[in-house]
Order: C-alpha cells, then structure tokens, then sequence
C-alpha cells in the first residue's frame, strides 16, 4: 500500500473488496459500471487539469507555509467582527472532535439529543440577552438574519397593509455596511423599497411596513431607540434590531424597548474570526410570530415513555413542504458555531459573560481618556465597545500597520477603535503609541483600565438574564468536560457508523483538512483586513475557485453563498441580473421539475420569479414533451430552467442535453442544482450538460463537515456570459464588473471552512477525486444489490443502474401496518441513521452511502435493513406491539425489572451479533412530534422550575 496516497485513506472499499463488490453487482469491472450508469455523451472526454495529489505530510507542511503568508494583526476594525477567545476546553472537545463536527442535522431526535440541548442552550442565551421570547437555532451571519428579518416582517404585514401595497422598509444609516447590501440584494426581487436614513429624523409614515436599527451604531454611538420604537408601534411599523450580542450584557435589551425581531451575530462568543465565517447569525422575535420564523427550532416534547425530550420544533416549516410558499430558502443553521457559541455562555456563566463585557468596556474608557488627553476629539456620547475619533488618518494608517494594529479607517479625517475581550493593559499601551508615534506627541503610558462608565443611564440594562442553572453550573473546566462528553455521548455522528442520508453525502471529514483551521494564522484573520494582510488566504481562495471552474466546466467562481440555499439564490439572481442588462427585465418564468428539491421554488420566488412545475415521468425523469411545451408557452418571459443532476431520485437522465437546450432555444438560462455533486467529479461535469450556472454544496461533495446541521458553504460556478454578475462586497472589492450586490456579509462567504474543500481537491487530485465518484456509484449499486428481493429501487437508469444514491420503496410495508418512520426508527436500534426519509417520494428511504465507507460497513448496513424487512414480515396491521413500532429500546427500557413486551430484550437491542461489540444507546424512546408542537417551549426551564423549599 502507498501510504502516501490520501485516496488510499480517504476511499473505503479496497482493491479486493471492490472486485468482490463488482460480481455482486454484475459486471466485469469498473468501467463497465459507469458506462452503464453515465450517458456516453456527457462523459468527459479528458481528465481533469489539475495539479498532482499531495500526500498528507506534503499538504499540512503546504498549508502551514501558506498561513505563514497571513499577517496576523491585531485588528480593532469592528463592523460586526471582533477577535475573540475560544475557551480551550470547547476548542479541543468541540471544535476538534468528530463527535460534534461529523454529526448531521438532528432529525432524528432521538439519537441526537445532545446537540439538541446544546443548541436549547444557544436559544435561551439569545432569548436572554435580547429579551425576546423565541429564538432560532441559528442563521448564517448577521446580514442575512438582518434579510430575513425584513422578509418576516414584510410577510407579517396586515390585511390593510397589504390591501394597501405597503412595501417601504426603513434602514437606519447608521446600519453595517454589508448588512445594508445584503438588504438590497434580497429586498429588489420581491418588491421591498429600502429608504435609508437618520432614524432620528424618520417621519413615522404609513407608507412603511418595517424598520431596522443598529445597536450600538456602526461607529460605536448607543442609541435610546425607546422613543423611535413607539412611534414605530403607534403607526404599525415594526421593528427590527441588530444588536451586538456582548454589549447586551451591559445595554438595555432590544425586547424591552418595543423590538418585534432582534438579529446579531455570535461570532464574538468564543468563534475564530476565520477571514469571514462561519460564524452562528442569532434571529430573535416574539411568539406571535413562531410559525414565521425562519430556519429552525428546537422545542421541548415527551418521548413514549413521557419523559422530557427534544426535537426540531415546527418542521412543517421546512422548504420541502412549503416550496414556492415559502418566504425563506434557509435550510441550513450554523450548529456547529451555535453549539459553540451556546457553550461559551454556559462555561462563563452569569458572572463570567458580566465579566468579560464590563472589560471591554473599561477597556475602551481607559482608551478614551488616554486618546483624549494626547489631544484627540471622541465622538461618541454613548458607547461600549468602539470610540468614533477626529483624527488624520493618512498619518496615523502607516504607523498603526507598521506596529501590526488595523483600525477602522472611515475617510481622512475620522477612524474608530473597536476592543474586544482580547485587549488588555498592553493592547491598550500599544494602540496609543501608535498615535504618540504618528503625531510625534507626549508619550504616556496606562497602567490600570479606568472605572469611568460610557453608557447612558437611558441604556443601561437593568434586567436580569442567564439566570437558568445551566448558565451557573460548569464553570470548571472537569465540570464543563464532562458536560460536553455527556451530550455527545447522546449523538449519533460519523465517528461511531455510516450516516446514509441521499442527497447529503456524508463522507468522510479527514483530519488532515480538518487540523489548519485551530491554527491561529488562519482563525485570528478579520474579512474586512487589507488584502495584502491576508496572502495566504487568498492564494487558497483564488485556487480553491480555479479548481471548482476545473471540476464543474465553468469560468468563473464565487465563494461568497454561505450555505446551498444562497447559492441557489446567488445563481439565479446572477441569472436575472444577466436578463436585465440586456434589457429583458420582463423575464421572470423559472420551470421546477417537479422532483426538484424544496428549496428551488422558495429560492427562485426570493429571486422575483413565477415558478412554473414540469412533469416527471412513471419512471421518475423530466417529462421532456411537458418541459418543451411549456418552455414554448413561456419562450418571450422564460428566466431559467432549475434542474438536479443527477436527478433527485438517483438518476442520470439521458435526455438532459436535450433538456438543456430547449431552454436555450426559448430564451432562458439554466441553473443546476449541485446537490447531486457527488456523482459527477471527474466523470460529467455541468458545462458538459449544457448549464449556465450551478452552486456547489462543498459540506457535501467536497468534505467540508455538516456540524450537525451547518457550517456550509454554497458557492455558485458560471459561465463567461454570467461571470460579470458574481456578488460583491461593500467593503473589500468582490465579483465580476457588473456584480450584484452582497449575498452575505463577508466578501468571501465561510472563507475559514474553504480551507478544507481546498485540502481535499488538493490531496486526492484528478486521479483522486474521479476515483471517489466512480467509488460512490459502486457503492450504491452495491447496496441496491444486496437489497435486492428485500427492497424495491424506486427509479433507475436506463440499464437499471443507479447513480450515487437510490430511493427505497417503503410503502408496501403498510399491509404490515409499518410506516417508512418506523423503519427509521429501528436502525437506531441496530446502531444506524437513518437514510433520508420520504424525500423526494412519500413512504420512502433515499440511501447514499458515499466513497468512504468500507465494505464492512456497507454490509453491516444492509444486513441491519435485510433484518428489518424481516422483522416486519412478522408484523401485522394487528400487531401494533412489536420491535419496530416500539423503536427505538433505550438502556432504561432494557435494564429495567419488569419486560412486558412479547419479544425478548435481546431481540429488542442485539438484533445481530455485531451490535454487542460497539452498541449505541438512543437517549430516549421515540418522540412526540404532536405534542411538541402543541406545546411550543423552546428555551431552558426559568430558575424558579430548580428552587426547592
């Protein structure tokens, strides 16, 4: 064996396995399979160009050179970024563990119930400091929460304000600059009129539905919005806050002072600034509004034995079912950095979190009056965080970066100074003599942070928050070990088996991509440094994006989308931005299959388009005939055609060039949905299809981990006619020349996390990575293989083979009165996730086993689902009291005195012998969806539920 060779460690089957793996399929090698499986015609033609494989050593010493190229400043910038300090013992138990990085988006409750306190904990804490009654589980950064904020709000209007086409959405000046553009990227296509302006002199008019305010301003300025927020209410405008997360430690919380929405980022919350993100946007609103907040929410419910449990609360809220319907496209949350950010509140505690923000802020008074007696005017009346000075800064630039400091340089005459929890007496001593240098002044030295207070007694927090027991227990470093390896010893990740989710690619998330991002020349990087500040990362950025225009065909990348869903919203509205410059404004038609995903009809309505759906066929392709016919009904109006490929249900449909080109032919663009990526490196790629555009799920195909339930990055691939329209940054220059605006709010998306996409292109190479798709496809061919006569595959190509993934038909099991869930439910008992549950089809199981998993682990799986389907055949409609309607048996059920089911423990918990050697025990019994979501409690229990008499 090579044991340089990273493919060698990154793909499961071995050469033997795989020989054995092709009998039981039926072909003679290979080759033959994929022939069988991917028309002639889309097949590359050549391999990929891209540069020999480094071996793992070769990587790591690569990559470390490169974060060498990083000028790690400290850098007092502020706008929303803030360097902040991860507590090592979350760094290494979290950040660093498989346990909590590898797991996936808690659907299954019942094997995920320590992300899923974890993130309760992140909503109480945001609901906390806001003083707002409901919280999500997270959104992708502070512009986009600030984005759907505004869509909230804009849907929530009043018979009357819609009746009346009230549409203005006001936005305070004084509102961050990346926020504001994201605002105007999403708030043109369905109709929003932005007004900017001075909230101070906002007229209160009726022709606005909505208004959203900084707090503290951008330079630092503490507003009392009391009074704008009530004559907000007295003429039913509602309004939405971004609040700094920390200074609500010290502020008044925005619930008090009459907020509908309040939005921030947790970023300062123990989170590497990472150039960028990811980063956990935090979205808070009032209950009133549950049923329209967007993303996801964890609640409180009872599982079958009527214990506490939780679950994602309101899932009937997810894009899948609302399609077109839907106000959001968000499916992604950022877990992995909520779940952090939650722990940094519950190991600092009450007193800790009062602590650190009562620093800072003495930190910045001391500032203050060390600048101010050198001579310098402050601005700012009220402030925690950041002072607002009158000062040359062409003179002042040159020295600071001289002494490796970066300040917020706001035009010749102005600058402001953002501390963070990281400053201290040194810091401080450093910032002035940076001044006492440039202006050749008296030179004084601080020796102990002053008692001066900055904020305004109209401001001040006078609320109590983090009060619950959990803010006020694991303030020990044992104690908060143990509490992290408690909750994780409650999930189900990639580190114990095989997560077979269809359309999710859970691979393998080495750790040789994973190491560079705990080292601090890639984490300490803020998004808005000068470029010359921050080489390395742009070496890594620009050849990550060469790379993906190398695998996906394409000219140009853009890596700002920070989950899919905003690449899916990015690439179409690059496609309406195309239209428009060439004066075809009246272009609005998208056609949706109707096997597309349930994001893409919620993302082409974002992008002010009118979704038409085209048929499938009985064997689940496009309906080519209906595609064409209403391509032809719509050829003057025709935006763009959305289509996955390989197809939602495991299909290379052969007619897909045809496909693509009568939306040509008719006037419209085409948008390939990456999701399916995963079967096309190497082998096909997008341009070869005939798309103009497509986004990439990198925490899919391209091994970035899915934290369960987010980092993920989307960015958008196109063609030379689209490539001027890639999205820009109002603060650092982005995009093509005809950019559209923000689509979030670092100018490179979750740059920190591209560096493992970066790593895993470069590690396996073209070789590689067309060794990992053709591995894929025999993967799940395989599987379908060793299923056959115990399930049926729903859909297949033309010469009955499926591509990465393949959707079990379940429904037959109802003669036997076992539903799809029930099957879900009972491979946790064998020690498994369930594969995607009745998606795309009703009563289904949609598998996709990936290139990483070993043979061993293929047919562990399928010997679990072989004795399952066996289980049911010894079910009837009359036996409700059996193995897989009681699934999934927790320890307590079977070390309990009494047994009263007519089946043995044995059979309940170890079904086959290989169970016993590395057993997984759900946490609790099935959950109660229902009563969840009649019972809507989605925050920790107050202190009063823990006081005994």
């Amino acid at each position: 064996m090579n044991t340089n060779l990273f493919q060698a460690r990154h793909i499961g089957p071995r050469k033997k396995d795989q020989e054995l793996m092709l009998k039981t399929i039926g072909v003679d090698n290979l080759e033959q399979l994929i022939y069988e499986t991917i028309p002639d015609d889309i097949r590359l033609k050549n391999p990929l160009s891209l540069a020999p494989a480094m071996s793992e050593y070769e990587y790591l010493n690569h990559i470390n050179k490169l974060g060498l190229k990083n000028k790690v400043f400290k850098s007092y910038i502020g706008l929303g970024y803030n360097e902040s300090i991860t507590p090592s013992v979350i760094q290494r138990n979290i950040f660093e563990n498989p346990g909590w990085y590898t797991a996936y988006t808690p659907y299954q409750a019942e094997i995920a119930q320590g992300r899923l306190e974890a993130l309760l904990n992140y909503q109480t804490m945001v609901c906390d400091l806001t003083g707002m009654e409901l919280a999500n589980a997270s959104l992708l950064d502070e512009a986009t929460a600030a984005a759907e904020a505004m869509a909230l709000l804009f849907d929530v209007r009043d018979r009357a304000q819609k009746k009346a086409g009230v549409h203005k959405f006001f936005v305070s000046e004084e509102i961050l600059p990346q926020t504001l553009s994201v605002l105007k990227t999403r708030s043109t296509p369905i109709g929003i009129e932005l007004v900017v302006g001075n909230h101070q002199n906002f007229d209160f008019s009726e022709e606005f539905f909505g208004a959203i305010v900084q707090y503290p301003g951008k330079y630092g300025q503490v507003y009392d919005y009391t009074d704008f927020a009530a004559n907000c209410n007295a003429k039913n405008i509602k309004v939405a806050v971004a609040a700094d997360i920390l200074s609500l430690a010290k502020l008044k919380a925005p619930g008090e002072f009459g907020a509908d929405v309040v939005v921030g980022s947790t970023q300062r919350f123990g989170i590497p600034l990472g150039y960028g993100g990811p980063h956990a946007g935090y979205f808070a609103t009032k209950e009133t509004y549950k049923r329209n907040i967007p993303g996801r929410i964890i609640g409180v419910t009872k599982d079958a034995d009527g214990g506490n449990a939780l679950r994602m609360a309101l899932q009937t809220r997810e894009q899948h079912i609302k399609r077109e319907k839907a106000t959001s496209n968000i499916c992604t949350a950022q877990v992995l950095l909520a779940v952090m950010a939650g722990m940094y509140a519950v190991y600092h505690g009450k007193s800790g979190i009062e602590y650190i923000a009562n620093t800072v802020h003495k930190a910045t008074t001391t500032l203050e009056k060390a600048l101010t007696n050198l001579g310098f005017k402050q601005l700012n009346t009220s402030y925690f965080d950041t002072i607002y000075l009158e000062v040359e800064s062409k003179i002042l630039r040159p020295i600071a970066e001289k002494n490796a400091i970066n300040f917020n340089y706001i035009d010749d005459n102005h600058i402001s100074i953002s501390l963070n929890e990281t400053v201290g007496i040194n810091e401080i001593n450093a910032i002035v003599d940076c001044f006492e240098q440039a202006f050749n002044i008296k030179d004084i030295t601080v020796s102990e942070l002053a008692l001066s207070d900055a904020i305004a007694d109209s401001v001040k927090r006078n609320t109590s928050f983090l009060d619950n027991v959990i803010f006020n227990t694991y303030q020990s470093e044992t104690e908060m070990m143990r509490y992290i390896k408690k909750l994780e010893r409650k999930d189900l990740a990639l580190n114990h088996s095989m997560i077979s989710l269809g359309s999710c690619t859970m691979k393998l998330n080495a750790a040789s991509e994973m190491l560079p991002l705990s080292n601090p020349q890639w984490g300490n990087i803020h998004p808005f440094a000068p470029i010359n500040q921050a080489e390395g990362y742009q070496i890594v950025l620009k050849n990550l994006e060469k790379q993906l225009n190398v695998i996906t065909g394409f000219a140009s990348t853009s890596l700002q989308p920070n989950s899919g869903a905003q690449g899916e919203f990015a690439g179409l509205m690059t496609i309406r931005a195309y239209h428009e410059a060439k004066g075809d404004l009246h272009r609005n038609i998208c056609l949706i299959p109707a096997s597309a995903h349930g994001t893409n009809p919620a993302s082409a309505v974002m992008a002010g388009m009118k979704v038409v759906v085209t048929k499938t066929d009985e064997r689940g392709n496009i309906d080519v005939e209906d595609l064409r016919a209403k391509a032809t009904l719509h050829k003057d109006n025709l935006a763009a055609l959305m289509v996955t490929y390989p197809s939602t249900h495991g299909v290379f449909e052969r007619a897909i060039k045809e496909i693509t080109q009568i939306i040509h032919d008719n006037g419209g663009l085409v948008y390939m949905d990456g999701a399916n990526m995963n079967a096309q490196v190497g082998l096909t790629n997008p341009a070869s299809i005939g798309a103009d555009v497509c986004h990439l799920n990198l925490h899919k195909t391209f091994a970035i981990p899915h934290g369960g339930g987010g980092p993920g990055v989307g960015p958008i691939c196109v063609n030379e006619k689209l490539a001027p329209f890639l999205p820009s940054n109002p603060v650092v220059a982005t995009g093509g020349e005809k950019a559209i605006s923000a689509i979030s709010a670092a100018p490179w998306g979750s740059a920190l996390v591209c560096l493992i996409s970066y790593g895993y292109i470069t590690m396996l190479g073209e070789n590689g990575l067309t060794n990992s798709t053709k591995t894929a496809i025999l993967n799940a061919n395989y599987i379908k293989e060793r299923l056959q006569g115990y399930y049926q595959t729903l859909y297949t190509g033309e010469k009955g083979r499926a591509a990465h993934e393949m959707i079990l038909d379940c429904r037959e099991f109802k003669q036997n009165g076992i539903e799809v869930v029930d099957i879900a439910k009972r491979l946790m008992d064998y020690g498994f996730h369930a594969p995607t549950v009745s998606f795309p089809v009703a009563g289904t199981l949609m598998v996709e086993p990936t290139e990483s998993e070993s043979i061993e682990e293929l047919n562990r799986f399928c010997d679990a689902l072989i004795s399952i389907k066996e289980e049911i055949e010894n079910t009837t409609k009359d036996n409700i009291n059996n193995p897989l309607k009681n699934a999934p048996h927790t320890q307590e059920m079977l070390t309990a005195d009494e047994w009263n089911l007519p089946y043995t423990r044995k059979q309940a918990a170890f079904p086959l012998a290989y169970i016993a050697d590395n057993k997984f025990w759900p946490s609790v019994r099935r959950v109660d969806d229902a009563f969840g979501d009649r019972n809507l409690i989605c925050s920790c229990n107050p202190i009063e539920d823990y006081i005994t008499e």
